[in-house]
């Protein structure tokens, strides 16, 4: 396994320009007529580059010329047919199978440091957070041997930041929140139960009135969480997450539905969690000082946005993803707050 891991880490000089077919299983459904198109062509060819079993169809990425072209026509859009850039079969971090998408590199956040993802949707931002909180175990682009342990993982990223960061969270020594994209489903979890009651439940770090204040929460204390606006139940998603005592916060798009003003509050509660300054001076003690300081050395937090200048007053440095949407994602290394932004496809 580490043999094959070294193999597609190592750079390929000789690589030529690749295409990767995106296959959609929501637009070939048995009852479609992109089904029923690749279905007629299963075979024909003499070879399995289209096979179909049952409710399934696959089309293997070595298909011959003939198939590439019907798949070319399959209609309903459920195929797709994407360039990739040269080199890109190396540094996979993660694929999720056969004709499906690929995130290329991977975020290295750092104790006691924000660390910002910017990039347009569907290029990998949400699959490096399900990773980097323990929820995705990486392939390395691994799909016909068994996947790799996680010493083989460790091992791929030796001498990285992703070494000690993996390293850490295999020994559960890293305890990991993630604020998710907002969704409907984040009220339910609450019916019947109103803001206050929900946050001081969940108030491990005894600041849940200082963070309702930041975060204009106060005025909504006695509201369910059930009636609560999209800003609202974004500042209430953010305050839940703040209040847990871990070692590692991801918070992906914290800034949508918000206003300019709740933006740059929802900044400051974020960067809170690492200014060791600003809590070793709201501690009472000298000792609560020490590990107000000790604490935010430690804590890693990353942050998933589209606001640049969200990101430039939170983070202290940026990696850029790029790629093609549904296709494949490349995520760039890290870069100060300010250069991280200049590196957007399109950007100034």
């Amino acid at each position: 396994m580490s043999k094959l891991l070294a193999k597609r880490k190592a750079k390929d000089a000789t690589a030529v320009d690749r295409r990767i077919l995106i296959l959609d299983p929501e637009k070939c459904k048995p009852n479609s007529a992109a089904y029923a198109f690749l279905k007629q062509y299963a075979g024909k060819c003499g070879k399995t580059c289209i096979e179909v079993e049952g409710k399934l169809v696959r089309i293997s990425e070595d298909l011959c010329a003939a198939c590439l072209t019907r798949a070319k026509h399959c209609p309903g859009g459920a195929v797709s047919i994407v360039k990739l850039p040269t080199n890109l079969s190396t540094d996979v971090t993660h694929r999720y199978g056969e004709n499906a998408f690929a995130l290329h590199g991977l975020p290295s956040p750092r104790p006691g440091a924000v660390l910002g993802l910017l990039g347009t949707n569907g290029i990998g931002k949400s699959t490096a957070v399900h990773i980097l909180s323990g929820r995705v175990k990486p392939n390395l682009g691994v799909l016909t041997a068994a996947p790799p342990a996680w010493a083989d993982i460790i091992q791929y990223y030796r001498g990285s930041d992703l070494q000690n960061y993996f390293t850490a969270l295999c020994e559960d020594r890293l305890r990991v929140v993630v604020k998710p994209q907002l969704e409907p489903s984040l009220a339910r979890k609450f019916t019947g139960r109103t803001v206050g009651a929900c946050l001081e439940e969940s108030d491990e770090l005894g600041k849940c009135r200082e963070i309702m204040e930041l975060l204009d929460l106060e005025a909504v204390r006695d509201r369910e969480v059930q009636a609560l606006s999209g800003g609202e139940l974004q500042r209430f998603a953010i305050a839940r997450c703040l209040n847990v005592a871990a070692d590692v916060y991801l918070f992906d798009e914290p800034s949508s539905f918000l206003d300019v003003k709740q933006r740059v509050a929802a900044a400051q509660a974020i960067r809170s969690l690492v200014d060791g300054v600003d809590a070793a001076a709201r501690a009472d003690s000298v000792r609560a000082a020490d590990e107000a300081r000790r604490r935010a050395g430690a804590t890693y937090v990353v942050v998933v946005e589209h606001d640049l200048t969200v990101l430039d007053n939170v983070s202290d440095a940026v990696c850029c993803l790029y790629g093609g949407p549904g296709a494949y994602g490349v995520v760039t290394k890290r870069q100060g707050g300010a250069a991280g932004g200049k590196q957007v496809p399109g950007g100034d």
